[in-house]
Formats: C-alpha cells, sequence, structure tokens
C-alpha cells in the first residue's frame, strides 16, 4: 500500500511538472508564482500525508523528469521552456522547494496526536 502511495504521488509530481511547465511561461510573473506554488502544497503534502521524506521526494521525482523531459529540444526546434528568468526561476525554484519540503518533512511527529490526558 505504501508504494502505492509513492507511485500515486510520482505520477502526482509528472503532472504537476507538466501543468507547472505550461502555467509558467503563459501568465508571467503570476505563473511562475502559481507553478511553485502548487509545487510546494504538492510535496509538502505527500510529506505530511505519508510522513516520510519520501513522501516529499516521490512527487519532486515526478517533477523532476517531466521537468527534464520537456527541456529537450525537438528536431522540429519546439521547445517549452524559453531562454529568459521565468523558466530558470521555475526550474531552480521548483528543485529548492523540493529540497526543502524533503528536508523539513514531520517525520518524528503523528499526524493527529491526542493528548494522554484527555484520550481516557
Amino acid at each position: 500500500m505504501r508504494i502505492a502511495g509513492h507511485l500515486g504521488l510520482g505520477v502526482l509530481g509528472f503532472v504537476a511538472g507538466v501543468a507547472g511547465s505550461l502555467v509558467q511561461g503563459g501568465w508571467f510573473p503570476l505563473g511562475v508564482l502559481l507553478a511553485l506554488g502548487g509545487c510546494a502544497g504538492l510535496f509538502w503534502g505527500g510529506a505530511l500525508l505519508t510522513r516520510t521524506r519520501v513522501g516529499a521526494a516521490a512527487p519532486a521525482g515526478g517533477w523532476l523528469l517531466s521537468v527534464l523531459a520537456l527541456t529537450v529540444t525537438r528536431p522540429q526546434g519546439d521547445f517549452v521552456y524559453a531562454a529568459g528568468a521565468g523558466s530558470y526561476v521555475y526550474l531552480l525554484g521548483g528543485m529548492t522547494v523540493a529540497v526543502v519540503c524533503a528536508t523539513l518533512a514531520p517525520t518524528e511527529r503523528p499526524l493527529f496526536a491526542l493528548d494522554q490526558r484527555t484520550a481516557r
């Protein structure tokens, strides 16, 4: 069950990477903020949901795979990322958000902690 959850988070990360890649170039500068906010929400949500660092790393890995696949220039000359500030902010910002979420993942405490005095 845990592996399926991490695979699902990886697929969501891949989809978020494709969507963020399209949005960041369309509505500069708000598109970059929207795309990074969506990535941060997904990475942090994965960490909270699974209570592991892998929960943040799985969607980050899917995001990275989609971003790397979209940076390749096709033989026809088509590409998704223009050589501009917005593209670089999205790529570097997404990597930074992934590392921060994986580092600060709340692994020690449970999601819903009950006070022992009120649980009786």
